[in-house]
């Protein structure tokens, strides 16, 4: 049955006067008051609200048993649209910083909903040919500045106060390298700012790029593919991809950044690409002074279904006063490992519908007989080129110790292909001459929200959806798992057994991530609704009724009184 069916609709219409003075006590969740994942439970500072990729909010003010109660607090529309909203939005002391279409900043008052500031960058023309275009998942705040990745392949700062500009840095050269464009907001290392660009699926050597982030000077960049003529044979290394477009994580524990790679290019075909590959396709353990490798996991060898290893890095207790590494991979399998090393620790299955292998070794992390495409063949491969879960971010509660997650049980029909040179910085090099999404064989094509031990896999609860949700996730201490549909309904369930408490409908599909937040002790939860992105498109393939869904562009923000 669909989520939207579960229960009744609810009508939530009248938006009433916000009461800034409201004292009712915020506290915190008796467990556990302290650590990550549980400090400055007011803010959500960075773009995992901390540096362990929870999205865990340990607010509970808005709880299981008012949350039916939830009304909207107000509504922010930036009027840019194209590509909907993918942004996670930053709130710091009552200050909401968030981004919309083609890199428009805005500063809000966080209880209100006020324009403090606006900042539009003049963006090189270049940006209108691009592949990427227009889409940005957020930004980030620190130093007293806040930082944006640019469609047009810079870091840009600016001053967290008033929104001027203090600095810019151009890091790619567009024409010559495909477009690559920053679609991800760059993340802090202390004083180090870091992050990957676009270009996965573009004849380009990926890189992660590093600059001062008081100053914006260039300090080291990480050329992704390996100078390895064993792992790239010939000059396939010049047309290898792998780009790091997601953001990393800094662990500041260790010094470590964490940060995913994509897939190798073309990704469809291995002809001219007959080695490993490496780095694409692998988890990096980055020194963030140098760019140095500390360790690396490189979980699809020799990638030929586009599986990126671009996800979030959670870190999650695995006792003894130890902590594992958890990562989810496109083609389907969780990575469990030790977060200092990255050993294995364990693998397991995310995906109902699997075809390309038939498993994970969980000693060497590699897969057990891959089913690669083959050139002038057409096969079905299962999950597909999006992924087992699209990059929507799951949330893991450390109250329960389930990391909630969708999924999307869609398979695809290639047909390999001798890639052709390419002409133009928005072609892209799939190695295909035919590609369709289609129904699992004897299933019908579906998505859903699971909540799973992240260490062993086990199942508490799933709901299904009639198409897969392509929302990020939110959980809270107030027992809620927050998140919305393609359909544009908003929903809150259960975080114990998956019941669904409350829905509203937004209107638009959401896509970014769902945030809370408390300003003068009154908690808020913001969502961010607008379908976009280039997964929507893809996926008309497998479910045609998504060609009818709307476009927009509303962060909604909703409170109890």
């Amino acid at each position: 049955m669909s989520a939207s069916t579960m229960v009744r609709s609810r009508h939530f219409g009248a938006i009433g006067a916000l009461t800034l003075a409201a004292s009712l006590t915020t506290s915190l969740p008796a467990s556990a008051a302290t650590g990550p994942g549980y400090d400055d439970p007011t803010n959500w500072p960075q773009y995992h609200r901390s540096h362990n990729a929870w999205r865990f909010s340990p607010l509970d003010q808005i709880n299981k048993r008012n949350v039916q109660r939830m009304r909207m607090a107000w509504v922010h529309q930036p009027g840019a649209i194209t590509q909907g909203l993918q942004a996670t939005p930053i709130v710091v002391d009552g200050v909401m910083y968030t981004i919309a279409a083609d890199n428009n900043v805005f500063a809000l008052n966080a209880a209100t909903g006020e324009v403090l500031w606006r900042y539009t960058p003049k963006l090189d023309p270049v940006v209108k040919e691009v592949f990427y275009a227009s889409a940005s998942r957020g930004v980030t705040v620190g130093r007293g500045k806040v930082y944006i990745g640019s469609l047009d392949g810079r870091f840009i700062a600016l001053d967290q106060k008033t929104g001027k500009e203090l600095w810019s840095t151009q890091l790619t050269n567009m024409r010559a390298e495909g477009g690559a464009l920053f679609s991800s907001p760059p993340q802090l290392a202390g004083n180090v700012l870091f992050g990957g660009t676009t270009g996965g699926d573009q004849p380009i050597i990926g890189k992660i790029y590093a600059v001062n982030a008081d100053t914006g000077e260039r300090t080291w960049t990480f050329e992704i593919p390996r100078d390895d003529p064993k792992s790239w044979p010939g000059d396939s290394r010049q047309r290898g991809g792998g780009s790091a477009w997601l953001p990393g994580t800094y662990d500041p524990s260790t010094d470590t950044i964490y940060i995913g790679t994509s897939n190798a290019a073309p990704d469809f075909n291995r002809e001219d690409r007959l080695g490993d590959n490496l780095y694409t396709a692998t988890l990096l353990a980055l020194d963030p002074k140098t760019g140095r490798i500390k360790w690396h996991r490189q979980e699809v060898p020799n990638d030929t279904w586009d599986f990126d290893a671009a996800y979030e890095a959670l870190l999650v207790p695995r006792g003894s006063g130890k902590t594992a590494l958890v990562h989810l991979n496109k083609n389907g399998f969780v990575y469990v490992m030790d977060k200092d090393d990255g050993a294995m620790v364990n693998a397991w299955q995310y995906t109902e519908n699997m075809n390309w292998a038939k498993g994970v070794d969980v000693k060497t992390g590699l897969p057990i007989e891959p089913n690669y495409p083959e050139t002038g063949k057409t096969k079905l491969h299962c999950p597909n080129l999006l992924g087992a879960r699209s990059w929507n971010h799951g949330a893991y509660n450390p109250g329960t110790r389930l990391w909630y997650s969708h999924g999307m049980e869609v398979c695809n029909h290639v047909t390999s292909a001798k890639q052709e040179p390419v002409a133009g910085i928005s072609a892209l090099t799939l190695g295909l001459s035919d590609i369709r999404l289609v129904d699992p064989p004897g299933k019908k094509a579906d998505g859903w929200l699971g909540a799973f031990d992240p260490l062993t896999g086990k199942q508490a609860w799933k709901v299904r959806f009639e198409m897969p949700p392509l929302s990020s996730v939110l959980a809270t201490g107030g027992g809620l798992v927050i998140t919305g549909d393609m359909r544009g309904v908003l929903y809150a369930f259960d975080a114990d057994n998956g019941k669904e408490l409350w829905r509203f409908n937004a209107g638009s599909g959401a896509r970014g991530g769902p945030i809370s937040y408390a300003v003068n002790g009154k908690q808020y939860i913001a969502i961010p609704t607008g379908l976009g992105s280039h997964a929507p498109g893809f996926l008309t393939g497998a479910f045609p009724q998504i060609r009818d869904l709307p476009g927009g562009s509303a962060l909604m923000v909703f409170t109890v009184d």
